[in-house]
Parts: structure tokens; C-alpha cells; sequence
């Protein structure tokens, strides 16, 4: 499997715009990113990786102020799929894709701890 790194950690907001205003008027954090049809932004600050923030939903299992999702880019989301089924890894629910953008997979980590295989198609 080829692993890219962490390029990207997110959290759930009750209010991606309040959430916006506070990570920049606040935190420092600079705007790359708003996609309202998506409910997603994405910020960071001069070095490291990004964070994201997705609007809560009824169609997402995580809610606000309660977990922070990692992700690790990979080259192929199907090899790293078929790489983490091998190895017993639990994977949850399908493989999302917002289209022109990314392929995600959640999985469990041995804590039972939310995280995400993540293609990014826009490289």
C-alpha cells in the first residue's frame, strides 16, 4: 500500500460559518476552501496539514464536538481497501466519493477510533 501522509483532519460543526469566522478570526487559520453544496471547508494555517469542517447532518453518523476524524491520503483507495481487509482492519459502511475530488473509506482503528482512507482525484 501507498500512503501519501496526513493531509487532512476534520471535525464536525453544528455551523460551518460561525465554524469559518471562529478558525480565522480567531485560530489565525487561512481559507482555501467552501463548498456549500457539500456542506465542507477546508483551512490551515502556514505549515502542516489541513482542517477540514463539515456541516452536521442527519445523514452523518458523527455529530458535532465529539470526534475528530484523520485521514490518510493514498495513492489507490482500492488497493489500500483490499491492504486493510487483508489485515483484518474493519472497515465501515461504503466507499463515499464526492465526485472530482476524493474517494473515502472509513475504518476503525483497534480502539474503535473513526478514521478515513482518503484518493484524492484532483491531483
Amino acid at each position: 500500500m501507498n500512503v501519501l501522509g496526513n493531509m487532512l483532519s476534520w471535525i464536525v460543526v453544528k455551523d460551518i460559518d460561525k465554524a469559518i469566522q471562529f478558525y480565522t478570526d480567531v485560530v489565525g487559520l487561512t481559507l482555501h476552501v467552501k463548498s456549500p453544496e457539500y456542506g465542507w471547508a477546508e483551512l490551515s494555517g502556514p505549515e502542516g496539514c489541513r482542517l477540514g469542517i463539515a456541516q452536521e447532518s442527519d445523514k452523518m453518523e458523527t455529530k458535532a464536538g465529539v470526534n475528530a476524524v484523520i485521514t490518510i491520503t493514498v495513492k489507490s483507495l482500492d488497493e489500500a481497501r483490499a491492504f486493510f481487509e487483508q489485515k483484518g482492519a474493519q472497515l465501515v459502511g461504503d466507499v463515499m466519493e464526492v465526485p472530482k475530488h476524493v474517494r473515502m473509506q472509513t475504518f476503525l482503528d483497534v480502539d474503535g477510533n473513526m478514521m478515513q482512507l482518503v484518493e484524492k482525484l484532483d491531483l
